[in-house]
């Protein structure tokens, strides 16, 4: 552990230098001033920061507010939530380890580690606005809501004790809960398999008043939110911090456009089809 030396460092690159496993990290992790670490292909398989348990913040890190871990061989989500506890992180770029894998649509990979880590800002080079961190939380207090209540959540807050292996499989559970309340027994009937194995829309997204925006064909899924919609669109057509205004042209109905006005709905909601135009406005 470096004592009295490196001190000022605020950048650290260790890039392709084999590291035998996460717990080398703790060696490093008391540098007070340190805020950009690299550690691409450094064949690390996971990060635990074991001086705090979940929902708290880590002494590890204090400066930490970029981290690099893309090209390694992490595979399991307990080093995603550990990150939660880094307390000044913001940006972080995780691609190529073997959990991306685990999920076949990339998007519903971003919303989860989104959910996970609490103050990110910014997640493989692309920022995360607050409609994207909105329905990425509510999607995740969602899709977790049948495990929450078979693992001894309640809604009553007396009888509500979820079992040691459910928070640390989610350890944020309970503050998403705080945040936006518990997930209603409506929101849990019928619900959507996690893989998003339901039908893809093939749309056309338009700007009708960015003549120089030209319009992009985007397969979505038809159990995608509005709300997730506007996050992916705030990213694919670049557009600075501002409300989205959303419609739908048919195909069938010429002319006609309906307003998606309602963000926690999910597509098919709208009865939107394949071939439909969604008009952006801003």
């Amino acid at each position: 552990r470096p004592d009295n030396v490196l001190q000022t460092l605020k950048l650290l690159d260790l890039s392709e230098n084999q590291l035998l496993d996460g717990n080398q990290l703790h060696l490093i992790a008391h540098l007070p001033r340190l805020e950009h670490l690299i550690l691409r292909n450094t064949g690390i398989s996971s990060i635990h920061f074991p001086d705090v348990g979940f929902g708290r913040k880590t002494k590890m890190f204090p400066s930490l507010r970029h981290l690099v871990i893309k090209d390694n061989k992490i595979s399991q989500w307990s080093s995603i939530n550990e990150l939660d506890k880094l307390p000044s992180l913001l940006s972080l770029q995780c691609q190529n380890n073997p959990l991306m894998d685990t999920e076949k649509n990339p998007e519903t990979l971003r919303q989860l580690i989104i959910a996970k880590i609490s103050q990110l800002e910014v997640l493989n080079k692309s920022e995360i606005l607050p409609a994207e961190r909105k329905g990425a939380e509510l999607d995740y207090r969602k899709i977790f809501g049948k495990d929450w209540l078979a693992a001894g959540g309640n809604w009553d807050p007396e009888k509500n004790k979820p079992s040691e292996e459910f928070l640390a499989a989610h350890p944020r559970y309970p503050s998403l809960c705080l945040k936006y309340g518990a997930p209603e027994e409506g929101e849990l009937k019928g619900q959507e398999p996690l893989t998003l194995k339901n039908q893809l829309l093939t749309l056309i997204i338009k700007c009708p008043e960015k003549p120089e925006q030209k319009p992009v064909e985007k397969k979505l899924p038809e159990s995608m939110t509005i709300q997730r919609v506007k996050g992916l669109l705030y990213r694919l057509l670049k557009i600075p911090g501002s409300e989205l205004k959303l419609s739908y042209e048919s195909s069938k109905l010429d002319g006609k456009e309906v307003e998606l006005d309602n963000d926690l709905k999910p597509l098919q909601f709208y009865s939107i089809e394949n071939g439909d135009s969604v008009l952006v406005r801003w």
